[in-house]
């Protein structure tokens, strides 16, 4: 019997086995599809999906296979009329070191994150489709379409939005489709546009934007309202069908598509399961949620998804937590999939507003909330406060990164670095919290870090003051952080009781 079984091998049951597989737990990952697709769809991660890629130990494959947003050229009547960088101005910051996201193709971000999974001895299981599940006290029983049987003690759907999975427990999938919100796109090669630019053509019959494809020589990808028959209906996408559109909006003559591949018909729809567990099974992504590309957050919610999930499941196979923290998945990231819908909903409605005035576009959607950096489980029962002080770090909020100093060999380092892997990690601000962070690794230290930070000749010198100014603390005092890099738990500097109360009763 497996540990855990993944159904659906794209970015969210890929980033929940990479999680899994490093902290030892025996995983495997099918995939119902024969060979693995070579589909672009979407865009790339945001930053805080960076800073999981990053936790992961992939980033740097991910910053080098991708780009940064590009600056978005608007045209109207087939002429160029305004160019706009969504991100123009902004920076890293000591406590967030990617500031925008990175376009990659799907694709190569599946690639890299096999690629991490095959190290560590675990392997994608092309052409399993999974036609039923049963469950029972010990583990779940799922059975293949050739007949075969696969035991684990948790399953995990992670299959999109018509997932197997989902169906098969019988979990509704309330929403709607907005009929009249409808999209062609696909995978396109053409040569002769600027690569550094997304074009964008809006006209009052239309629109059509291309968006060139990193790691490629001429692919784009394409976007466009549809082509329609003379009785109002959509026409199938083909790729002569992309070159009228093309023709009608660019007005570039010789500009030829030379392929498309990968076309589809995109409706929005905004939907959400109501429940994320059934017993021994859980939904992930696109499974338990979908809504409007608007913002970019559905690939980057499910690599969320799978960040919170990763650790509890470790925690509970491995006898480390008891088996009701599990409950806090649904209870987490269920409200995340609520706010995602309405942001998305909202910034669909704010794009086809601005559209309809010359130089609007896309870059509508740009906003501080789709970095997702901002959001947090203040509201979780994993989430305690026992050091509350005006200014400083909530329990529940995203852990802030800032540069260091190794105080032993004064080396330069990252909270990030230290937080990296599957631990938790307990920050001891001042010499007041020695006897707590010793405490806390005498007790848990299979399962805990624990840093003094400018507390003596061992653990990390804030030389600058980022750590205290990011975390808000003047004063000595514990700071647990999670590892999917939330807060825990904040404690004064003798609260090693604290401490030991939040880890001894995790799911207890």
């Amino acid at each position: 019997m497996t540990s855990v079984l993944i159904v659906g091998a794209g970015p969210t049951g890929l980033t929940l086995a990479c999680d899994l597989a490093r902290r030892g737990v025996a995983v495997r990952i099918i995939e119902k599809t024969p060979e693995f697709p070579r589909s672009s769809r979407a865009k790339g991660p945001n930053p805080r999906s960076l800073e999981v890629l990053e936790d992961l130990g992939v980033v740097d494959e991910v910053m080098a296979s991708g780009s940064g947003p590009l600056v978005m050229r608007k045209y109207r009547g087939g002429q160029p009329i305004a160019d706009t960088h969504p991100h123009q101005g902004s920076g890293p910051t000591p406590d967030a070191p990617y500031d925008q996201g990175r376009l990659i193709p799907q694709w190569r971000l599946e690639e890299i994150l096999r690629d991490r999974l095959t190290g560590y001895g675990v392997s994608v299981e092309l052409g399993t489709e999974l036609t039923r599940l049963t469950q029972e006290d010990t583990g779940v029983v799922a059975t293949i379409a050739d007949g075969r049987r696969i035991e684990a003690r948790y399953l995990v759907g992670c299959d999109g939005g018509h997932s197997a999975v989902r169906k098969l427990l019988g979990v509704p999938f309330a929403g709607r489709t907005a009929e009249e919100q409808v999209m062609v796109c696909g995978d396109v090669e053409l040569d002769g546009l600027d690569r550094g630019i997304w074009h964008q053509w809006f006209d009052e019959d239309g629109a059509v934007m291309l968006c060139p494809i990193p790691g490629t020589r001429s692919g784009w990808w394409f976007q466009a309202g549809p082509e329609r028959d003379d009785e109002g209906r959509v026409v199938e996408p083909s790729r002569e069908s992309f070159q009228r559109l093309l023709d009608r909006h660019a007005r570039i003559p010789g500009l030829r598509l030379t392929d498309a591949t990968l076309m589809s018909t995109y409706r929005v729809n905004e939907r959400m399961a109501d429940r994320y567990r059934v017993g021994r099974v859980f939904l992930a992504g696109d499974a338990a949620h979908v809504h409007s590309v608007a913002g970019g957050l559905g690939m980057n919610t499910g690599i969320q998804d799978a960040f919170n999930l990763g650790w509890k499941l470790a925690l509970v196979v491995t006898g480390r937590a008891g088996p009701g923290l599990l409950d806090s998945y649904e209870e987490e990231r269920l409200p995340v999939a609520a706010w995602t819908l309405d942001i998305t909903s909202d910034r669909q409605r704010a794009v086809l507003e601005a559209i309809k005035e010359p130089g609007g576009g896309l870059d509508v959607v740009a906003t501080p909330e789709t970095t997702t950096l901002g959001l947090g489980y203040r509201w979780s029962s994993l989430s305690r406060e026992r050091d509350a002080r005006d200014g400083r770090l909530r329990a529940g909020d995203r852990a802030p990164d800032a540069p260091c100093r190794d105080a032993a060999t004064g080396a330069p380092t990252r909270l990030f670095e230290v937080f990296a892997g599957p631990h938790f990690t307990l920050l001891g601000f001042g010499p007041g919290t020695a006897a707590a962070l010793r405490e806390t690794v005498e007790k848990h230290g299979d399962v805990v870090r624990a840093y003094s930070v400018d507390a003596g000749p061992e653990g990390l010198l804030d030389d600058r003051g980022h750590a205290r100014s990011a975390y808000g603390t003047t004063e000595d005092s514990l700071v647990l952080i999670r590892p999917d890099d939330y807060v825990g738990l904040t404690a004064p500097a003798d609260g090693a009781r604290a401490v030991l109360d939040y880890l001894d009763g995790l799911g207890r």
